[in-house]
C-alpha cells in the first residue's frame, strides 16, 4: 500500500514542501511507494514555490483510512491532524516542534526531530550521502522551505545548522538568496483574494493556555498595509471564526518581516491581557506593536497568558 506523506492543517511552504520532498525519497530512494497529500489549502507563498519548481500541489484530503501507512512531518499535534490519525498505521515523525503527545501507534516508529527552523533541515541530515542525489527541483523546494521558515535567516528559531544547509543548496544552484526570497515573501503578501476568515485560518494553529482556547494567527508580509488596513473587517470576523472553530478567542499576529516586529489585533478586553501580560505591552488601541515578535514557535507560544 502506498504511503501517504503529510503536515500540518493550513498549510505554509514548509507543509506544503516537505510532504512533496519525503515522499520523492522514500520512493526514489528508499524503493517505498510514497505520495504527498495536503490537509488543507496552502498559502499563496507555498502555491508560487510548487509552480517555480515545477511541482502539482499534492491532493487535499480531510482523513485517512484505518491503516493507512502514513508519515507525518513538520507537526507531531493530533489537533494539526486528521480526525482517524490514531487508527491510521503511522511508519514516522519527522519534526522541528516540541513534543505534545497524544498520538498512537500501531508499533514502534522511526522518530526524528531536531531543534532547528525548518522540517527540511532535519530530512537533509537524515538522507545521509543521499542528498547528492537530489534533483534540482527537490533541491529548489528544499531551499524554500528552509528559506520561508527561517525568514531568510531573520527568525530567531534560525540556526546555523539551517543557514548552512541553504547557503549550499542556493550555491548548488545558482541561487542569490536574497532576490528569491524577496520573491518568495513577495508571493506571501499577496492575500488581497482571500477573505476575512481564509486569512484567519491561513497560517494558524489550535493552542490551550490555563484552560482559554485560542487560534493563533500568523500572518507574515514584507507589506502589513494591506492586512492592516482590512483590520476593522478582520476583527469583526474573529469572533465568528472563533465560534466556527470552537476556540474562545482567535490572536492575529501581522509579522512585518524587514521591520522585525509584529503587530497584534486587539479587538476586545481579553486580547488586551493577552497582550499586556504575554508581551509586557502597553495596549492604547485596537492594535500593538511588537518589537523583535517574528516567531509563533519561539516567541509568541511560549509567552502566551491570559
Amino acid at each position: 500500500m502506498t504511503t501517504l506523506v503529510f503536515g500540518h492543517k493550513a498549510p505554509d511552504t514548509d507543509s506544503t514542501g516537505a510532504p512533496i520532498i519525503w515522499a520523492w525519497y522514500l520512493s526514489e530512494i528508499m524503493g517505498i511507494p510514497a505520495e504527498a497529500r495536503l490537509l488543507g489549502q496552502p498559502n499563496t507563498e507555498a502555491m508560487f514555490v510548487a509552480d517555480r519548481w515545477g511541482f502539482e500541489l499534492p491532493a487535499i484530503i480531510d482523513d485517512v483510512a484505518d491503516d493507512q501507512p502514513c508519515v507525518i512531518v513538520d507537526t507531531n499535534n493530533p489537533a494539526e491532524l486528521p480526525a482517524n490519525i490514531n487508527n491510521a498505521d503511522v511508519r514516522a515523525i519527522i519534526d522541528h516542534h516540541k513534543l505534545v503527545g497524544g498520538l498512537e501507534t500501531k508499533g514502534p516508529i522511526h522518530i526524528v526531530m531536531q531543534p532547528v527552523a525548518c522540517t527540511v533541515t532535519v530530512m537533509y541530515d537524515s538522507m545521509g550521502v543521499d542528498v547528492a542525489k537530489m534533483p534540482d527541483n527537490i533541491k529548489g523546494l528544499m531551499l524554500s522551505c528552509i528559506l520561508s521558515d527561517t525568514l531568510e535567516f531573520r527568525s530567531p528559531t534560525t540556526t546555523d545548522k539551517d543557514r548552512a544547509i541553504a547557503e549550499t543548496l542556493a550555491a548548488d544552484l545558482g541561487i542569490d538568496v536574497a532576490d528569491y526570497a524577496a520573491e518568495m515573501f513577495a508571493a506571501k503578501s499577496d492575500v488581497s483574494a482571500f477573505s476575512d476568515a481564509e486569512l484567519l485560518r491561513m497560517d494558524s494553529k489550535e493552542f490551550t493556555v490555563d484552560g482559554t482556547k485560542f487560534r493563533v494567527s500568523v500572518l507574515e508580509t514584507t507589506s502589513p498595509a494591506i492586512v492592516l488596513d482590512r483590520k476593522a473587517s478582520i476583527m469583526d470576523s474573529m469572533t465568528a471564526v472563533a465560534a466556527e472553530d470552537g476556540v474562545d478567542q482567535v490572536l492575529l499576529f501581522v509579522v512585518d518581516i524587514l521591520n522585525e516586529e509584529a503587530t497584534m489585533m486587539i479587538p476586545n478586553d481579553l486580547t488586551k491581557g493577552v497582550a499586556e501580560k504575554s508581551f509586557g505591552a502597553i495596549v492604547t488601541g485596537d492594535t500593538v506593536v511588537l518589537p523583535g515578535v517574528m516567531s509563533r514557535k519561539k516567541q509568541i507560544i511560549p509567552s502566551l497568558k491570559v
